[in-house]
């Protein structure tokens, strides 16, 4: 899949901008805050239906403005033409594919696969076990159906089941139970759907962020990614399991109003050489886990889509070591088109541009070509 050329209007510091990109590796360079992000930003946007920088719509629209617009043209076995429009006075935003209006983001997720690589990914490795969730579902959405469509229903159910939960306990009767029972059996079987799913996909993943993570480290360290579901081994986790589980929660799920047993409670460690990365990794341990992780993703979804996604990394190198960097630099050939942000070119000798790659210049939401 390839972005052929991308419009702004209005979006965030863009008044009126225009872009072409290469099918190769694509240098965007600008100071802080002049609108090279914000590229990135409507590229993201413009695959996912959502704002990776979790901004509203009035903090993106331009100031003194009343609607803001991206546009991009794709190319792979057919062209399509996908655009995001917002405006202030109508309070709504629209996503239109091919001048057809799209109404549900699922009809959307997994069509135009992407890859986003930020400073943010920390959290990764060293944040809470929902953003290490949130990478696997983001993966799992894009690259199975089955896996989003469960997905959907599983958080459906969450949200009905939470409020049945606070019903109950401000009026405990037999007929909000009998309730309860209902929403717990569909719990059971939509949370075994998203278990049994990512049981495989870390057994299939663990290949790709070894393979990546090698090609950063020359095979000196051993990556591995162990899910644990319910705080247990996941392929123990079965019908009458999961239903225990609810049973002995029920009287502190109603006390608290919440769900408390579920794969919305999972979690997946990292090791380095069998050891737990959260607990002992160094710095650059983190970093290049982050960055495999995320190569990984790349190369997981182009087996399971047959698509090359786009691969988007937002101002990284600043972080690494020369050696890793130029590694990483290296990598980055063998994947399909890219969209790179920077500061400045200069300082970054161990990028070595091609005939087919494109240097693009940002200042105040102007770009223009070297």
């Amino acid at each position: 899949m390839i972005l052929k050329e991308l419009f702004l209007t209005n979006f965030r510091v863009h008044k009126n901008t225009k872009m072409s990109f290469s099918d190769g590796i694509n240098y965007i360079v600008g100071g802080n805050g002049q609108g090279k992000t914000s590229i990135l930003e409507a590229i993201y946007y413009l695959c996912t239906t959502k704002n990776f920088k979790s901004s509203t719509d009035l903090e993106i629209l331009r100031f003194n403005e009343e609607d803001y617009e991206i546009t991009g043209l794709f190319e792979d076995l057919t062209k399509d033409s996908l655009r995001v429009y917002f405006n202030k006075n109508e309070k709504r935003r629209v996503y239109l594919q091919n001048n057809k209006q799209i109404h549900r983001a699922s009809d959307v997720i997994g069509k135009y696969p992407l890859v986003l690589l930020t400073p943010e990914d920390h959290s990764l490795t060293q944040g809470a076990p929902s953003e290490r969730r949130r990478f696997v579902d983001s993966i799992l959405s894009q690259a199975k159906r089955s896996y989003l469509d469960a997905f959907l229903d599983y958080n459906r159910v969450l949200k009905q089941r939470s409020g049945l939960l606070s019903l109950i306990q401000q009026n405990y009767s037999r007929a909000l139970l009998v309730q309860l029972d209902a929403w717990d059996e569909r719990l059971v079987e939509s949370g075994l759907l998203i278990i049994n799913l990512r049981c495989e996909f870390v057994k299939l993943f663990n290949r790709f962020v070894a393979e990546s993570y090698s090609k950063i480290m020359f095979n000196s360290e051993v990556p591995h990614i162990e899910y644990s579901t319910f705080g247990d081994d996941p392929t123990l986790i079965n019908r009458e399991y999961f239903q225990q589980k609810l049973t002995s929660k029920r009287d502190e799920e109603i006390r608290r109003s919440s769900n408390l047993v579920g794969p919305h409670r999972d979690d997946f460690i990292f090791k380095i050489n069998k050891k737990s990365l959260k607990t002992y990794g160094s710095q650059g341990q983190h970093k290049t886990f982050q960055v495999a992780l995320r190569f990984a993703q790349y190369f997981y979804l182009k087996e399971n889509s047959g698509r090359n996604p786009l691969f988007l990394l937002d101002d990284v190198f600043g972080e690494l070591d020369s050696m890793r960097a130029q590694r990483i630099s290296e990598y980055l050939r063998e994947v399909g088109q890219t969209f790179i942000t920077l500061t400045d070119f200069a300082n970054h000798s161990f990028l070595h541009r091609t005939e087919n790659d494109m240097f693009i210049s940002v200042s105040n939401g102007n770009v223009s070509y070297v």
